[in-house]
């Protein structure tokens, strides 16, 4: 009677651990298969993040390049008014002189707006005040604080997927614990839970990067 138990016993173990051990690979492929969708997604966030990394340096270069461009024009500006105040200018030519000098005004405030329009974009500027073109197309610029905006956005919701993954990963190993333990039923289970645990973690936080993603 007690070696009929014993076989019982063992029996109901054996099952239990099939059990466990097609739970676990089966749940291995699942987050497997989740970690995979997280690595692409996230890949694709990271091109973008450099994107805007990109779109910042180059971007600044050319508000670079136009605040050297009104400074050469203030400093025509300041001298054109000197040489106006002074005796060695004739009063006939003084007109083409103050011609002269509205005009260089003009570039100077043309080159202020195209900063502002570089730096914060053309959304952020009423229409009628639109002046710097991309490409050809007026209202398109996207501004230097909209790119790094989208940097730091981008940067956040990588962080969060690699978290994510790092939980997949550790959801993945305990699977695979729970596959080799196959002699204890109990501690399989044990393992089981907290693989669901874990997958379930980096399932919230690659949905939460996915939702910070711009």
């Amino acid at each position: 009677m007690a070696n009929n138990n014993q076989k019982h016993e063992m029996v109901s173990v054996s099952v239990a651990s099939e059990r466990a051990e097609a739970v676990g690979g089966v749940l291995i492929a699942f987050f497997a298969a989740l970690m995979a969708i997280a690595q692409m997604v996230n890949g694709e966030l990271e091109e973008e993040m450099m994107i805007a990394h990109n779109k910042v340096v180059n971007y600044s270069s050319w508000y670079q390049s136009k605040s050297i461009k009104q400074s050469l024009k203030e400093s025509e500006l300041d001298y054109l008014q000197a040489l106006l105040h002074t005796d060695i200018v004739l009063e006939n030519k003084q007109e083409h002189l103050l011609i002269k000098i509205e005009d260089t005004k003009s570039k100077v405030e043309k080159y202020r707006a195209e900063k502002k329009e570089i730096l914060i974009g053309s959304a952020n500027i009423p229409k009628e005040k639109w002046i710097q073109d991309l490409d050809g197309e007026i209202g398109a610029i996207v501004g230097i604080k909209e790119w790094e905006q989208l940097a730091v956005d981008y940067d956040l919701a990588t962080k969060k997927f690699d978290l994510g993954m790092l939980f997949f990963q550790i959801s993945i190993v305990l699977g695979a614990v729970c596959i080799i333990i196959y002699d204890n039923p109990k501690l399989q289970k044990t393992f089981i839970t907290l693989m669901i645990l874990f997958g379930i973690v980096g399932s919230i936080l690659s949905i939460y990067g996915y939702i910070l993603a711009p």
